[in-house]
């Protein structure tokens, strides 16, 4: 059975940084993707960063958010910097191949 297990979140300053970890098993390393959700929004997506390193992000980004990954670890980092209040949200990692998905965490971005 697939696992993800977040870390990171919490509470941080606008224009900060923060930074969140996503450990997989039970699974071969695949794709994995970042989304989130903020309070009576729908789920959308972040990015994407393939087995072979690929990585695909929304427009939204626009270059603040990094995701990478070391397989070594089975895990999948979300680097997120110069944060609004509006990705306050929560954030999941999840496995598209097997529809797994971390159990969110929480952001706020607040002053």
């Amino acid at each position: 059975q697939v696992q993800l297990v977040e870390s990171g979140g919490g509470l941080v300053r606008p224009g900060g940084p923060l930074r969140f970890s996503c450990a997989a098993s039970g699974m071969v390393f695949d794709t994995l993707a970042w989304h989130r959700q903020a309070p009576g929004l729908q789920r959308e997506l972040i990015g994407l960063i393939t087995v072979r390193d690929r990585t695909t992000y929304a427009d939204f980004v626009k270059g603040r958010f990094t995701i990478s990954r070391d397989n070594a670890k089975n895990t999948v980092y979300l680097q997120m910097n110069n944060l609004t209040p509006e990705d306050t949200a929560v954030y999941y990692c999840n496995a598209p191949a097997s529809k797994a998905w971390g159990q969110g965490t929480q952001v706020t971005v607040s002053a």
